[in-house]
């Protein structure tokens, strides 16, 4: 499943792309303009602007949309794994900046990338083909996925 995401609920996109979801967020961006890259794209469009519901793309079901209720993301990214039937375990797999999937890189790949205590501690790193950052699972991999797993055992 492929996520659009509205501005007005963008804090969902990357606990959604550690989630594992590619999750496109363009921040501004119209409506009209949403709703085309959704029906192009095959992406489910997630917003609090219930103006969207009235565009006939998505009246007609032919562009999915998800209204969230409530204004807290967690409470949110409950919602939206819930009702859509989402994986609830991070998989990491998403460039968390700009959504690129990860790759796999060489310890010898990420050195010049990581701070030296990184390089030392960990045998396995990500790479962003994207943007260019890389990825491993300290102390915040850790806290991201705690904290996924609190909010959505709790439906947030």
């Amino acid at each position: 499943m492929k996520f659009i995401v509205d501005n007005n609920v963008g804090r969902v996109v990357g606990p959604l792309r550690a989630l594992g979801y590619d999750t496109l967020f363009i921040n501004p961006v119209e409506d009209g303009l949403m709703v085309e890259i959704a029906r192009q794209k095959g992406r489910t469009i997630l917003t609090k602007d219930t103006g969207i519901f009235k565009r006939r793309l998505i009246s007609s079901g032919e562009v999915p949309a998800l209204y969230l209720v409530g204004d807290d993301w967690r409470q949110q990214l409950a919602q939206v794994v819930r009702e859509l039937g989402l994986n609830s375990e991070p998989s990491f797999t998403r460039c968390m900046a700009c959504n690129t999937p990860l790759d796999e890189a060489t310890r010898e790949q990420a050195e010049p990338h990581v701070p030296p205590y990184v390089f030392r501690t960990q045998e396995s790193f990500l790479h962003c083909p994207g943007c260019g950052r890389y990825y491993w699972k300290g102390t915040h991999w850790h806290r991201i996925r705690e904290g996924l797993e609190r909010i959505l055992d709790s439906g947030g």
